[in-house]
């Protein structure tokens, strides 16, 4: 065997063991079933048969058989070889449509007209031993090209500039991996091209492509870190990079959202770890119904469908399928669990027009006024007023929208002025004046919670610093802390820097947890109270009795005031079963040797109800509204003796 026949095999195998590497990877990693993996493979088997056909056009030349047999068999290795990598372009072409998110089904004229060069130059290939256009072997049996192999080179050359155009067209749209993949594919390939057309006798092309397939497929096929490997569906980071892709590639597409509302049944009935074996059960059966590939899971409890050039009349239709499973139980470890559903179905690009949109319909509460379980068209109005509210808060921030308002609380006996709760509030040009209620959630989960509530604090701070608190004899201004503040190891000291910056009292400072909060983490929050106590400060348990109350997080977390919620008070002025409920609550709370505060007081009875249960403060709208600082300071300092009436 020559020197330059085992060069040239050399190049052939190593790229033969390239390619079907990659086909052996792709079949083991069961990640065959999407288009894209279709035609990812189907590049891999073209450049097997590549391979091959090089290889025995090579070996025939070199081994010495008899000249017609050698002729037949060098012919056929060209002749197969010119065919099957005529091919590679124009499917890589179409490659790279699926990676871009294009469809080809809403413009097939276009793509059907872009295969002309290919059925030309395939058709001259294929007509060839009759007609020499493309290439010929000459009596000495070697090898000789002809102007129909330049003109396959130009094809070749078209499909990879209409792939250009199409990664530049879409650029935006692809995450930096497969950026960074295609830009690797074409360097290999180019050079590979260049370099065995400018030297026939340095076979690069295959070498070249195989190595340009491999990274690839190492960028773009292995999926594992969009998967969740436990249900075998996409996982929240994919989403995102998939809707940022059909939206940009202006892909029509519904997405189904499916958020089960009352995971936390799974918890009491089970145990906690049953919600991985829920999220499981569920997947399989949405599995039933899409292709794995469409279905993603956000969390433990939301799942997404991207239902692909899908109308609204299919969405309802699937998601009315959903709801009828979703109204027959579960079982999980052995008992039936009975699980509530909500679906919303909007399209993409009418209703969701950025992947922020889609995470919205993902994350956000569900809607509590519903008269339905099947959210479509207008009834998903609120997403778009959830965007709004989320550009009010980052420009708020920015722009300083915020302002603290004040709501004075007082003693019941004597009458006179106890303190104040500081209560935000964000004035938006658009969206007009909003409140802590609708904006302080969503502020959350976006992550600029911390910043909302050290404003607050802050402006706290400052009006302490000003002396008009204490001189009208009020006792303490009561700020809310969050869910995400709470929790937060390092929150004490970040407390302490703040206030320690203004110098003021902090036994001046009342911090009020929720009940809700407070049942969440004892270990943590016993933690941080007892640290900041230590301090100085004080702390209340805010909305008591509107949630699952727990007597533990009373002792436990030594509140000096129970604050209880304004429903109890409402309850007992229309029913004998509310009033006794305050009366329990009220004598509960005075065994315990905890101060009570009662909020929501709008008239005097249940002002008189409160005195005779020898409540220590009270608050609500007979003394006063939430108002502004200035308005505050107007009232107290023109009556800190006497409430409002």
């Amino acid at each position: 065997m020559s020197y330059t026949t085992l060069f040239n095999c050399e190049f052939y195998l190593a790229a033969l063991v390239i390619a079907v590497t990659g086909i052996t990877f792709t079949l083991l990693q069961q990640r065959t079933d999407k288009l894209q993996n279709k035609i990812y493979m189907g590049l891999l088997t073209l450049m097997t048969l590549n391979c091959l056909s090089q290889i025995i056009t090579v070996l025939a030349e070199d081994l010495k058989f008899s000249s017609a047999t050698t002729a037949a068999i060098m012919r056929f290795g060209q002749w197969s070889y010119f065919i099957f990598h005529n091919m590679l372009a124009p499917v890589f072409f179409f490659y790279v449509i699926v990676v871009c998110g294009l469809s080809i089904k809403n413009h097939k004229t276009r793509y059907i007209l872009s295969t002309i060069p290919f059925v030309v130059t395939e058709l001259l290939v294929f007509l060839n031993h009759l007609t020499n256009w493309v290439y010929y072997y000459d009596k000495n049996m070697e090898f000789r090209r002809n102007w129909g192999e330049m003109l396959i080179y130009l094809s070749g050359a078209f499909y990879l500039a209409l792939a250009v155009f199409m990664l530049m067209f879409s650029w935006r749209t692809l995450n930096s991996k497969r950026k960074a993949a295609m830009i690797y594919f074409f360097c290999i390939v180019i050079a590979g091209l260049v370099i065995q057309l400018l030297n026939i006798r340095i076979r690069s092309e295959l070498m070249a492509e195989s190595v340009a397939l491999l990274g690839v497929m190492i960028s773009i096929e292995i999926e594992d870190d969009r998967m969740d490997s436990g249900m075998g569906i996409y996982n929240r980071r994919a989403l995102i990079s998939d809707v940022h892709t059909y939206i940009g590639s202006g892909r029509k597409l519904y997405l189904l959202c499916i958020k089960i509302v009352n995971t936390d049944i799974i918890k009491r009935a089970t145990g906690s770890e049953n919600t991985d074996e829920l999220t499981r059960m569920v997947s399989e059966y949405l599995k039933t119904l899409m292709p794995r590939y469409y279905i993603y899971s956000t969390n433990p409890d939301t799942f997404m469908i991207t239902m692909m050039d899908a109308d609204e009349q299919k969405a309802v239709w699937l998601a009315g399928t959903i709801a009828e499973r979703f109204e027959q139980p579960w079982k999980i470890a052995d008992n039936d669990i009975p699980l509530k559903v909500m679906l919303m179905a909007a399209d993409v690009p009418g209703r969701i027009k950025t992947v922020n949109d889609a995470m919205y319909m993902a994350d956000s509460p569900v809607p509590k006024k519903t008269e339905t379980n099947i959210l479509t068209g207008s009834d998903l109005d609120y997403l778009l007023r959830r965007a709004a509210i989320e550009s009010a808060l980052t420009k708020g921030l920015k722009e300083g929208n915020f302002e603290v308002f004040y709501q004075p609380t007082y003693y019941v006996k004597p009458h006179k002025l106890h303190g104040a709760e500081a209560l935000i509030r964000l004035h938006d040009d658009e969206l007009g004046n909003l409140f802590p209620e609708e904006f302080i959630p969503i502020a959350e989960q976006i992550g600029l919670i911390d910043e909302v509530d050290d404003f607050v604090l802050r402006e706290v701070c400052k009006f302490i610093k000003t002396g008009i608190p204490q001189s009208c004899n009020m006792d303490c201004i009561n700020v809310n802390l969050s869910v995400i503040q709470c929790m937060q190891p390092t929150f004490a000291e970040h407390i302490n820097m703040i206030v320690e910056e203004y110098d003021v009292p902090k036994n001046f400072i009342n911090f009020e947890i929720t009940e809700s909060i407070s049942a969440n983490d004892y270990s943590v929050l016993s933690r941080m109270v007892r640290s900041l106590k230590k301090q100085g400060f004080k702390f209340s348990m805010d909305d008591y009795g509107t949630g699952y109350s727990n007597m533990q997080s009373i002792f436990r977390l030594d509140f000096d005031t129970i604050k209880i919620d304004r429903s109890i008070l409402w309850s007992a002025e229309k029913n004998s079963l509310g009033k006794t409920i305050l009366e329990f609550s009220v004598k509960m709370i005075q065994q315990m040797r905890r101060k009570i505060l009662v909020e929501g007081v709008e008239t005097e009875h249940q002002l008189d109800m409160l005195k005779e249960l020898n409540v220590d403060y009270v608050q609500g709208f007979l003394f006063s509204k939430p108002i502004s600082k200035r308005d505050f300071i107007a009232l107290i300092q023109g009556d800190n003796t006497e409430p409002p009436k």
